[in-house]
């Protein structure tokens, strides 16, 4: 395993971020482990999680100047965070997030932040993609935007799981939508992680019990 995956999957059970037990992904699946971005309590964890977020982009975007898309409630930290980890190494991005309900007063609307004109590039950035269903709700409230295209997103966890048929949800919302889905990690990574140390055994035969049911098959 590279160095850095190993250090983000540290800095994420050391942050709380990534869980184990049971819970209900926003697909409705029951899930063995969990990955909360809304966990992410002090302003060195959020720094920390921008700057893998930039390290990311910078390594599949290049210097290319888009706009960041924090979805509400999440994303809106991880946004904030990446344009600024992006800014200390030379490249300053604009970003906004969406209101749950649209102001109908003061300035309006349904967006904070920077509106993207016609013809610029929005990148989405994500805490994980399990079933699509978070990235759908996103390209929906995008799509009220006229003649904004988005370039690519970004996710911390790859979960490897099938969407609506058996291609995993990533693959599915690449080919739905036209744009790549970008992952720091994935949940192989985390099993081969886990697997390090045996005390973990428990977990990494749940998740991959897991896998055998909700796993993508392609």
């Amino acid at each position: 395993m590279e160095a850095y995956k190993k250090e983000f999957i540290q800095f994420l059970e050391g942050a709380g971020v990534l869980k184990f037990g049971d819970f209900t992904a926003k697909s409705g699946r029951k899930i063995p482990y969990f990955i909360n971005a809304g966990d992410i309590k002090t302003g060195e964890q959020i720094a920390k999680l921008g700057e893998f977020y930039a390290k990311a982009y910078l390594e599949k975007v290049g210097n290319k100047r888009t706009v960041l898309y924090g979805p509400a409630y999440k994303g809106i930290s991880i946004a904030v965070s990446s344009s600024i980890a992006l800014s200390k190494e030379g490249l300053d991005v604009p970003f906004f997030f969406n209101r749950k309900e649209a102001k109908d007063h003061g300035e309006g609307g349904v967006f904070v932040g920077y509106v993207p004109k016609a013809g610029e590039e929005v990148v989405i950035v994500e805490d994980v993609i399990t079933a699509g269903t978070a990235i759908r709700e996103s390209m929906a409230i995008l799509s009220t935007l006229e003649n904004v295209k988005v370039a690519a997103t970004f996710v911390m966890v790859d979960r490897k799981e099938k969407g609506k048929t058996e291609k995993s949800a990533m693959s599915e919302v690449e080919e739905e939508f036209g744009f790549p889905v970008y992952s720091v990690v994935d949940v192989y990574d985390i099993i081969e992680y886990l697997e390090a140390d045996e005390k973990n055994a428990e977990n990494v035969q749940r998740i991959k019990n897991y896998l055998a049911v909700n796993g993508a098959k392609a």
